[in-house]
C-alpha cells in the first residue's frame, strides 16, 4: 500500500514540478488567454443565473398575482 502511495507521490510531484518554459508568450496570447478564461467563466455564470431566474421569477409573478387577488377582494 506505502509503495502505490509513494508512486502517486512521484508521478504529481513530476507532474507539478515547474520547468522553465523557453517560449515568448506575446501580448496577443495572453489577451487572448484572459478572453477566454472571461468568456469560461461568463458563460458558466451566466448558465447559473438562467438557471435561478425563470423558477425565482414564476414565483415572483405568482406572489404579485396573488396581492392582486387580495386587493380586488378587499375593494
Amino acid at each position: 500500500m506505502q509503495l502505490i502511495i509513494r508512486q502517486w507521490f512521484l508521478i504529481a510531484s513530476l507532474i507539478i514540478y515547474p520547468t522553465t518554459g523557453l517560449a515568448y508568450v506575446g501580448p496577443g496570447l495572453g489577451a487572448g488567454a484572459l478572453a477566454l478564461i472571461f468568456g469560461i467563466l461568463g458563460s458558466i455564470l451566466l448558465a447559473l443565473l438562467t438557471i435561478f431566474w425563470y423558477p425565482l421569477k414564476r414565483i415572483l409573478q405568482r406572489r404579485k398575482q396573488k396581492r392582486a387577488g387580495e386587493d380586488t377582494d378587499t375593494k
